[in-house]
């Protein structure tokens, strides 16, 4: 039988349409492994930072014992689901906080030239691997934590874990991507859209609980970081909820994740329609 020759602008249509972005981010990788000294020297910062926050938040459940109904095994729990999700989020679409040098260097619009998604070539022209130091501090914590409390272990239990972790980081990467679409606005207005991103992976860190009332709307259902780790925390361990903040909510994660998402997209694509190039 006759071999079958197949086209590579065939190929690359058919089942490799990944194929362009995986190579940007092979490039990426390699570019950032090419000097072995600084990148270990990034390393060493992302775990520093990782190492830092822990011992900021160590330092307060160690003098205050039990905070906001949790104590310190719990806190060990909160914290690592709510920094590895943000870590890995970071990790994968964290950059995109760099769009507004994007815009003021005319870079965004070979972007414009290229034919595929706007926002999938953002995402995916960069990786920040160092931050990966920071990912493994987290889920050294996660670690401990897991086993240092008494969680009855079943199906839906091992369920709710994975479903959280997923949805966790789903909801920081739509953060992202809504900050990013709020740059075409603000231009140079990153202070404004980090207390929503950086800010709200320090409040995942919080039990929900200490807050008032006006901020648990805020971090519960318009920036709902609570349900990255103090929900699925407080259900993983029996605990009750505060009000209006139910333990069955945990399992709501996913239509957290859903809701940052339209958000997010939403904030995209006025975004898109408001850019009206570099100027240049």
């Amino acid at each position: 039988m006759a071999e079958v020759i197949v086209p590579a602008e065939t190929a690359a249509t058919h089942g490799h349409w990944f194929s362009p972005y995986a190579a940007v981010l092979s490039s990426r990788m390699r570019s950032q492994q090419a000097y072995p000294l600084s990148f270990a020297a990034d390393m060493l910062s992302s775990l520093l930072v990782g190492v830092v926050e822990f011992a900021e938040v160590w330092v307060i459940y160690h003098n205050v014992r039990v905070l906001g109904g949790l104590d310190m095994d719990a806190m060990l729990l909160l914290f690592g689901l709510s920094n590895l999700a943000f870590a890995v989020a970071q990790i994968a679409v964290g950059h995109t906080d760099t769009l507004p040098a994007y815009i003021r260097t005319g870079t965004l619009d070979a972007f414009h030239l290229r034919p595929q998604p706007l926002l999938l070539q953002l995402v995916t022209s960069d990786i920040s691997l160092r931050r990966l130091a920071r990912a493994g501090v987290a889920a050294a914590v996660l670690t401990v934590g897991l086993t240092t409390n008494e969680i009855v272990w079943t199906s839906a239990t091992f369920a709710l874990l994975v479903l959280s972790l997923v949805s966790g980081i789903a909801i920081f990467a739509g953060l992202f991507v809504c900050a990013a679409g709020l740059q075409f606005f603000l231009i140079d207005g990153a202070e404004l859209t980090n207390s929503f991103t950086y800010g709200g992976s320090f409040a995942a860190q919080q039990p929900t609980s200490v807050f008032g009332h006006p901020l648990t709307l805020v971090f519960g259902f318009a920036v709902p970081v609570a349900f990255v780790a103090y929900l699925p925390t407080i259900a993983l361990l029996g605990l009750p909820g505060p009000a209006w903040l139910p333990t069955s909510l945990a399992w709501a994660t996913p239509v957290a994740a859903l809701w940052i998402w339209a958000l997010a997209l939403t904030c995209w694509r006025m975004g898109i329609r408001h850019y009206q190039g570099g100027g240049g």
